[in-house]
């Protein structure tokens, strides 16, 4: 079968003859339909390995690189093992790609050490991915396989407001309006929030914000952040969701948040940060963080998108085939910031 292979920082292959593995008695194999590209993807891609298992096999796993990239995908089942009760083949299906240990309560599972399939196990930029039954959710109808492929980054965002505790009619700060600085804009407008201002340093993505929800906008290279939040909520914001991964930024979502407010990191910081703890301790703004989900938020993420409570296709802004992801995906993510969630079409079953 055909698969984007991650066997070093600028070497993803898209192989030919790549195998499938194995079914075993507990999992299903999924033709895949789409998958897309997500900004972990691109770092690999880019200065990898950064949580690819390369020099020795992961704790979760126990796969080593080279692995087949891709950890956003929904898809057809094609074959179920013989202990496999509540998929057939033909379920369409999404795919939570988190590996846990699962021996403790879902709220603190995900920090007792986590891996991803498509980054720690082969994923779905192929044409066939198995999987463990566990990790799979059933496609309800009047949802499409495309949004399927959005369910993951979308519960990324999806579980940041959870994080914030966030309540209908609440403000918001949103630094970075890339994939899932998007993803977070879309999450808070279903949450009922009644002013997002989001800052980024492209024009393009400011507008494909509007187009998604946010009520404010502005270009950080051109205005002082914390002064346009101000005028417009002159005690601050609830919630400063920080997507962008740079010190700055964080900087300035402590200051946009208003008193006892709470600050969500979202993004993944590739080296060290200086904030002063006294901003906290005069303020009583608290710092929270989130990197995936929890099971039960995947799932309502799932139903929110079937119930068109939210609407994810606003941040696609591509199709590309799998043959030309190298060049249409990570090198064309990597230098036009017009561009978000890029898809890629491999069944391209709807």
């Amino acid at each position: 079968m055909r698969a984007a292979v991650w066997h070093n920082a600028k070497d993803v292959r898209v192989e030919e003859n790549w195998e499938v593995k194995e079914v075993t008695k507990t999992d299903v194999k999924i033709k895949v339909a789409w998958a897309g590209i997500c900004g972990s993807d691109l770092h690999e891609y880019l200065h990898g390995p950064i949580v690819i298992p390369a020099n020795a096999p992961d704790a979760l796993t126990g796969d080593t690189a080279p692995i087949v990239m891709g950890h956003e995908f929904a898809g057809v089942i094609d074959e179920v093992g013989s202990d496999v009760s509540d998929f057939k083949k033909g379920d369409r299906v999404v795919v939570n790609p988190l590996y846990t240990h699962g021996v403790k309560p879902p709220t603190l599972d995900l920090y007792d050490g986590f891996a991803f399939a498509g980054l720690a196990s082969d994923g779905g930029f192929a044409d066939y991915c198995v999987i463990p039954e566990s990790m799979v959710h059933k496609v309800p109808e009047g949802m499409t396989l495309e949004e399927g492929a959005l369910v993951e980054p979308m519960a990324v965002t999806v579980q940041a407001l959870k994080e914030a505790d966030f309540k209908f009619g609440q403000t918001c700060t949103v630094f970075g309006a890339g994939p899932i600085g998007l993803c977070t804009i879309i999450a808070a407008k279903a949450a009922g929030a009644s002013k997002i201002i989001v800052f980024d340093l492209s024009e393009e993505r400011l507008k494909k914000a509007t187009e998604v929800g946010a009520t404010h906008v502005f270009n950080s290279g051109n205005v002082d952040p914390v002064e346009e939040v101000k005028k417009i909520e002159p005690e601050g914001v609830d919630a400063s969701f920080e997507v962008a991964g740079v010190g700055v930024t964080l900087n300035q979502a402590i200051h946009t948040a208003k008193s006892r407010g709470t600050v969500v990191i979202v993004s993944i910081f590739t080296k060290g940060v200086e904030i002063k703890p006294m901003d906290l301790t005069v303020s009583g703004v608290k710092i929270t963080s989130s990197l995936a989900y929890e099971p039960e938020v995947f799932q309502r993420t799932i139903d929110s998108i079937a119930a068109g409570a939210l609407d994810v296709k606003g941040v696609i802004t591509d199709h590309i085939e799998l043959e030309a992801i190298v060049t249409d995906g990570f090198e064309r993510l990597s230098e036009d910031k017009s561009q978000a969630k890029i898809l890629v079409k491999l069944s391209g079953e709807s």
